[in-house]
């Protein structure tokens, strides 16, 4: 079973609230208006939408810090927004121009961005998991509290690295938080078919280590539990495995027809997005209002159109950039 998870839930304030809506609603966006591009043939390339699991990566960041560290997979957009990689420089680094965080040579996959402490993206599932826990170690080392965040899909929790990673972190009482953003599927294959346990959380208790599964569309659900997560490893009180329950609308990839979906699965979920659903809660509830959220939404929509512009009317890098921080500079002997 589950590790038992006693702290009282606090609650999240009309700043915060706010905020959350703001940042998903500019993954929402984002997403978007480059799978329109995609599909007008205006651009090109792999991606892995996460529209649909934008608070899954947005209530957990909220939390952190610039100086700390996140992780993440080939399905990262939201989680490189939320951490606070500026858009001008994710477009441009999704698109391979020079002007990218990388300088165009990561591409969507291999975004990093060390300065708002987004270190790794990697295209290999779960390979992330362990680096997290390397990143936490320098933490715990140097003395400071600063907590990593490793995010990763459902299927990853069935690899080597994971089980690894977790004993480790908990041996070590690492500061580290592993977010499964368990979407319930792994590339093309249910949850059912291919993991022995109905909650991944479930796993945390072999590894003596909190675990909670919680409705990762839920924004004040999963800000609270996340909350919880980072305080627990910020006093150096070891790690969290964090379930955050969500669903992708688009595929494992640009093209992907979803004939394994059900229709009907498909359908119920999309009508349930979490986005406008929050929307609608924060004017229900009063926190805001629905000038209020619009002007959020022509904000996040002009930064968005700002950002692809820009990306698109850049320049490729130069060929003489070829091996620049790709390879160690040749050495005379």
């Amino acid at each position: 079973m589950t590790a038992q998870v006693t702290e009282p839930a606090v609650e999240p304030d009309a700043k915060v609230l706010v905020g959350l809506f703001a940042t998903a609603t500019r993954i929402k966006l984002f997403d978007e208006k480059y799978l329109s591009l995609m599909k007008a043939g205006q651009i090109g390339g792999m991606y892995y939408s996460p529209r649909g699991q934008e608070f899954a990566a947005v209530s957990v960041a909220q939390h952190l810090r610039p100086d700390d560290y996140v992780v993440t997979i080939y399905r990262g957009l939201h989680d490189q927004i939320a951490k606070g990689v500026p858009l001008r420089d994710l477009w441009a680094e999704y698109l391979g121009k020079a002007v990218g965080s990388c300088k165009g040579k990561g591409g969507p996959m291999h975004v990093t961005s060390p300065e708002h402490g987004l270190m790794v993206t990697t295209g290999v599932v779960g390979s992330g998991i362990p680096i997290a826990n390397g990143l936490a170690l320098s933490a715990q080392m140097r003395g400071t509290d600063q907590v990593a965040v490793t995010n990763f899909g459902d299927g990853a929790s069935n690899i080597g690295a994971f089980h690894e990673a977790l004993n480790l972190a908990s041996v070590w009482k690492l500061p580290v938080i592993f977010v499964c953003q368990n979407n319930q599927f792994a590339e093309y294959t249910p949850l059912s078919e291919g993991t022995s346990v109905a909650r991944i959380a479930d796993r945390a208790a072999a590894y003596g280590m909190p675990g909670e599964s919680v409705d990762g569309n839920d924004p004040v659900a999963m800000w609270q539990a996340a909350g919880r997560a980072v305080d627990r490893a910020r006093r150096g009180e070891g790690p969290t495995l964090l379930e955050a329950n969500t669903f992708r609308f688009n595929g494992h990839l640009m093209g992907d027809q979803q004939a394994y979906m059900p229709k009907e699965l498909l359908k119920e979920k999309m009508a349930a997005d979490p986005v406008p659903r929050f929307r609608a809660r924060l004017i229900a509830d009063e926190v805001a209002t629905e000038a209020e959220l619009a002007a959020i939404e022509e904000q996040a929509a002009e930064e968005v159109a700002d950002a692809a512009a820009y990306a698109l009317a850049a320049e490729y890098p130069d060929t003489a950039e070829l091996d620049t921080d790709v390879y160690a500079p040749e050495v005379a002997v």
